[in-house]
Order: structure tokens, then C-alpha cells, then sequence
């Protein structure tokens, strides 16, 4: 009887892909011999097992690459999200300022002196900024106060520029603001303020060149060779401590 498909299939239309107990067995055997040794993932492995006792200089290039792509890209997302939190905090912090009346001398006693001149100053040229003058006086305190307390406690060369930096601001303001009958008075204030807030911003501060010593620990090693002296005599006779000897 006659099949109903009257033209067998050719030789060219059956389908050239290997089946995949093949395809299974080539991946079986090249993962058998990347294991083996000397194969890829065995030398792999053994960077991998060194990597602890070589260190990072030690290590293998590829492992150095891996590991600096996956702290880069750690970063990277740890950047991304600090960047919007930092952002947000800051922009509560500064909208949260109380509102300080800068342009009012609200200040008295000495520091009224300091204190009033440099509202006025910062009243006067705070109006074209997005922030009002009373969140820049805040800023203001804050980075005094911070510089004063960490130049104390860190001794640290930064942060005492940046004191200096709002020293030399804050009397400058005071001698710009100040009216000219007083401006010379309450600038020696304000330096002498500032003065004595440097003591302790700049505690430990020392101009004087260092000069350092190598002292070398330990007993000195002391080398003894003796050695005998005789002098020549000019007769060519035998000195007398050697007659001595030889009696």
C-alpha cells in the first residue's frame, strides 16, 4: 500500500541539529576537563584559593578586576542614594532655621559689639541669594561653632584654615559695617575676640621648625683590635719596655 505522502522526505530536509544528548555530553566533557588540572576553571579556582595568602598585590589580575568593579559599582549605588538623602536633610535643616530678625541689633553687651555689625553686613548683602539672611546667619554660627569645637579637639590643619578664614570674614564685616566714629574700637574687639577664641582653636599650634634626630636603639658595637705599637728606635737598638720583657 501506498504511503499518503507521495515524496519521501530527503536527506536535506531533515533538521541538522544535534540532539541534546549530544549537546549534554560536549557540555559534560568540556566541564571535566575545565576542572581538571591545569584546565580553566581549576587554575581559576586555584587564584581564587591563593588569593587570601598572596594579597592584593599577589593576586590575580582577574580577581583584582572583579573585585574593584563590584566595590566601584557598590559605591556607585551607595553615592546615588546618599546624594538624595544628604540633599533632602540639607534642605530641611535650612528650612528649618528659625527665623532670625538679621537686620534688628538684638544683641547686647559686649558681643552686641561683634554680633550686630555682622548681622547688618549680611542683611545688606543677602538679597539676590535663594536662601533668606537668616538662614545665612545661621550657616554663619554653625561654621564658627564647628570650626572653634573641632580645631580643639582635632587639631586639625583644615578645619583651623576654615577658622581663620571666619575670623578674618567677621572683622572685616565688623570693620566695614562699624560707623567710622567707633569702626576702629569695635574692630580691636572683634580681633581680640577672635584672639581668644584662637587659643583654643589653635591649641598645640607650634611655628617652630621640627627638627628630627635618628637615635639608634640598642648598646653601640664597639670593635677592639689590638694591636702593638712598637717604636722605631733611632739607634736601632731595642726599646726598653721590650729589654724589660725579655728578661
Amino acid at each position: 500500500m501506498a504511503p499518503n505522502d507521495p515524496t519521501p522526505t530527503a536527506e536535506n530536509d531533515r533538521p541538522t541539529t544535534k540532539p541534546k544528548q549530544a549537546r549534554f555530553a560536549e557540555a559534560r566533557a568540556w566541564w571535566t576537563e575545565a576542572w581538571e588540572e591545569g584546565g580553566t576553571l581549576h587554575e581559576m579556582w586555584e587564584d581564587v584559593r591563593r588569593a587570601p595568602d598572596a594579597g592584593w598585590h599577589g593576586m590575580a589580575n582577574w580577581i583584582k578586576a572583579v573585585a574593584a568593579i563590584a566595590v566601584f559599582s557598590f559605591v556607585v549605588l551607595l553615592f546615588n542614594g546618599a546624594v538624595d538623602v544628604l540633599l533632602d536633610a540639607t534642605h530641611r535643616i535650612l528650612t528649618a532655621v528659625p527665623d532670625v530678625q538679621v537686620g534688628d541689633n538684638t544683641s547686647t553687651g559686649v558681643w552686641a559689639t561683634i554680633d550686630n555689625p555682622v548681622r547688618s553686613y549680611i542683611a545688606a548683602h543677602s538679597a539676590g541669594l535663594p536662601i533668606s539672611a537668616s538662614t545665612v546667619y545661621t550657616l554663619w554660627q554653625v561654621t564658627g561653632l564647628f570650626s572653634l569645637i573641632g580645631g580643639f579637639i582635632t587639631r586639625s590643619n583644615g578645619i583651623r584654615l576654615t577658622w581663620s578664614c571666619w575670623g578674618f570674614a567677621g572683622i572685616a564685616m565688623v570693620w566695614t559695617t562699624t560707623p567710622d566714629a567707633s569702626r576702629t574700637v569695635a574692630t580691636a574687639i572683634a580681633v581680640l575676640a577672635w584672639t581668644v577664641g584662637s587659643a583654643f582653636a589653635m591649641r598645640g599650634l607650634n611655628l617652630r621648625p621640627r627638627v628630627f634626630s635618628h637615635v639608634t636603639t640598642g648598646a653601640p658595637q664597639i670593635t677592639v683590635q689590638p694591636q702593638i705599637h712598637v717604636p722605631a728606635q733611632p739607634d736601632g737598638g731595642t726599646p726598653d719596655n721590650v729589654r724589660q720583657l725579655g728578661r
